[in-house]
Order: structure tokens, then sequence, then C-alpha cells
């Protein structure tokens, strides 16, 4: 390949990429308030009239919700720790892998949502409902796309995939802009959160918890605060320290900040999931293994496979 089409496909692959993160804040932001929608509604006086059975379902969509945020928040800091911010083949296509995954779960609890608000007023027709929304869902986000792609076929797009492998370093001003976006992936949702947290304090039912649980969600919410905080950094560093200009070591301090960022963040969604699970289905030992499960999840897909991949680059 030569210098020219390496140049070409570096900046094919950064705008694709740029695209493919902006398409992810679309869905992230959904998924949170979805998320949020979870943890308030463990709070409300007509969660307490629920069968178990839409208690237990809530308590999964919880978990669903969360696997589709682990999954969509994934690439980001993968680009950020494997590829130090450079735009590649391998991070392109891991962004559009995670949140075609990401799409699952997230019809499925969503879909089990519907069955919960539903059911709750107008009895078993809410199964029916919330079963069509998730097929419907299914269908429109993955059957016609499937469809669509196997009419089109594959093989030039495969080629011209592993061409963008070779591609010369991204430059610096596509570099921050990445690292920009990805921190507007994080925070819109974590945003969000942070306002279902504020408000459920003000309700009867939180007055009404074990003092464990006060604990644990208060702990949340100042760690999902400390991740808004972190999230919002790079946007005040650029303005005010670096007077709007891009350099490298601007780009590795908002690099650094997003990746801090995401800690609390997971330590945040995985308290919420305790504190709500346990108060929904009347079981501390219930809420644990949830948060334990969520935490593991959070931890895999952001911080493990990123070192282990970063690891493996390394010795390549």
């Amino acid at each position: 390949m030569t210098r020219d089409m390496a140049r070409e496909t570096t900046r094919e692959v950064g705008k694709r990429l740029k695209t493919a993160l902006d398409e992810t804040r679309l869905l992230i932001l959904g998924a949170e308030i979805l998320f949020g929608f979870h943890l308030n509604a463990a709070f409300q006086q007509g969660f307490l009239t629920l069968r178990p059975g839409l208690r237990l379902l809530h308590a999964f969509a919880f978990l669903t919700m969360a696997v589709a945020i682990g999954l969509l928040i994934a690439p980001s800091l993968q680009h950020r720790i494997v590829e130090r911010g450079q735009a590649s083949g391998r991070i392109l296509r891991a962004t559009s892998r995670f949140a075609d995954w990401a799409l699952l779960p997230f019809a499925i609890g969503f879909g089990a949502d519907m069955t919960i608000v539903v059911s709750h007023r107008f009895g078993s027709i809410g199964g029916w409902i919330g079963g069509g929304a998730t097929v419907v869902a299914l269908l429109l986000w993955y059957g016609a796309e499937w469809l669509l792609r196997a009419r089109r076929g594959t093989t030039a797009s495969r080629t011209k995939e592993s061409a963008m492998n070779s591609a010369e370093d991204t430059p610096l001003d596509e570099r921050i802009e990445h690292m920009l976006t990805e921190a507007r992936v994080l925070i819109p949702g974590g945003q969000a959160l942070l306002g279902f947290q504020l408000a459920i304090m003000l309700t009867d039912s939180f007055a009404r918890l074990p003092e464990t649980s006060k604990i644990i969600h208060v702990a949340a919410l100042c760690s999902v605060a400390l991740a808004v905080m972190l999230l919002m950094a790079p946007a005040a560093f650029h303005r005010i320290a670096f007077e709007g200009r891009d350099s490298e070591q601007f780009h590795r301090l908002g690099s650094a900040l997003v990746v801090a960022g995401a800690v609390p963040l997971a330590i945040g969604m995985a308290g919420d999931l305790y504190v709500a699970i346990t108060l929904g289905l009347g079981s501390a030992v219930a809420g644990a293994l949830s948060a334990s499960m969520a935490g593991i999840v959070l931890v895999v897909l952001w911080f493990a496979v990123p070192l282990a991949l970063r690891r493996r680059v390394g010795h390549r």
C-alpha cells in the first residue's frame, strides 16, 4: 500500500469511527434512562403491589440494561487503553460489534419493562405487549439489517476492512475529537442516572430502607457524581488550560480522565443494582449477587479485556 493510499484509509477509518461513536451515543442515553427507570421504579408506591413474578422480571431487566451499558461503553475504553486514541480497523470493528451485541439485551430489557408497566394496569395483556415489543425491536434492529446486508454482499467490504489495519497514525485533531466524543458517550447516561439517584432520596420508600442500603446508595450517588465531574473535566481543561488548542499533552490528560471516569461509574451502577433489587425482592442476598455479577461484567468489559489486548498488542 502506498503512503497516499494509507493516508486516505486513515481518514476514512477516522471518519467511520467518529460516526460509530456518535451512533453509540444515541444508544447509551436510552440505555441509561431505562437503567434509571429500574432504580426509580423500585421506590414507587405501585411497585409494592406488583406480583412476585413481575418483581423478578424487573430485577432481570435491570441486569440486562446493565449489560447493554457495559457493552456500549466497552469500545470507548478499548480505544483509550489499547489503541491510545489511534483509529484502526480493529477498533472500528469492535465498536460496531459491541453496539450490535448491546441491542440484544436492550431489546429484552425494553420488552420486559413494557410487560411490567402494562401488566400492572391491564393484567395479562402486558405480557403480549412486552413480548411483541421485543420481537419488533429484534426485527428492526437485526432482521432487516441482516437481510439488507445479505443482498449487498460483504466481499468488497471485507477487502477494504483488511486494508484499514495498516493505516498510518491518526492526526492529533482527529484523536482529540474521538476522545471528546467518547467522553460524550459516557457522560449523558451518568448525568441521567445522577438525576434519578437524587430524586429517589426524597421518596418515602427511601426513608424506610435499611441503613446498609442507604449508605450504599449514598456511596453510589457520590461515585456517579465523581464520574460526571471526571468526564466533564476534559472540556474544561481544553477551554481553560489549553485555550482550545490541540496538543499531545491534552490528548493524554483527556484520555486518562475518560478512563478514570469509568471506574466510579461502574461502582455507582453496581451499588444502585444492590439497592433496587434488595428493595424489590426483599432479599439482600439477591441484591448482592446481582450487584456482584454486574460489577464483574463491567470490570471485565471495561478494564480486564482492554488491558489484556494492550499487553498482547505490546508483545507484537
